[in-house]
């Protein structure tokens, strides 16, 4: 069974669709033994996949080969996640840390609250 990574990547649920999965295999974010691959490229089991999901980079292994879209139960039966926790704990850092989130209905920032913003973010704080 031949199945293309940027299928595979869709069928365990990775990427939204195919077509996002295509373009990130074009913009080089899915990598395979140290070389960046097409969306053509040829799954084999055992191939370890390092992935760059937004800020992300996540290690997966292929366990099994699959065509169609599974449930997110099965999973773990298709794909095993080699990601290191320190790198799930530095997304979830990060996102608790955004100064920038503001409450809901709070509206736009002003002129002035925009400025103070910027300020604050170049003085590295």
């Amino acid at each position: 069974m031949e199945v293309r990574i940027d299928k595979w990547l869709w069928a365990v649920r990775l990427y939204k669709t195919r077509s996002l999965a295509s373009e990130a295999c074009r913009l080089g974010k899915v990598v395979c033994n140290g070389t960046k691959v097409k969306p053509s490229h040829e799954v084999k089991e055992n191939d370890i996949y390092q992935i760059n999901i937004d800020q992300l980079h996540r290690k997966v292994r292929v366990v099994q080969l699959l065509s169609n879209r599974v449930g997110a139960k099965d999973v773990a039966k298709y794909m095993e996640d080699l990601t290191p926790q320190e790198e799930y704990e530095r997304i979830k850092l990060a996102r608790q840390s955004a100064f920038e989130a503001r409450d809901r209905g709070t509206g736009r920032p002003s002129k002035r609250d925009r400025r103070m913003l910027e300020n604050f973010k170049q003085e590295g704080f």
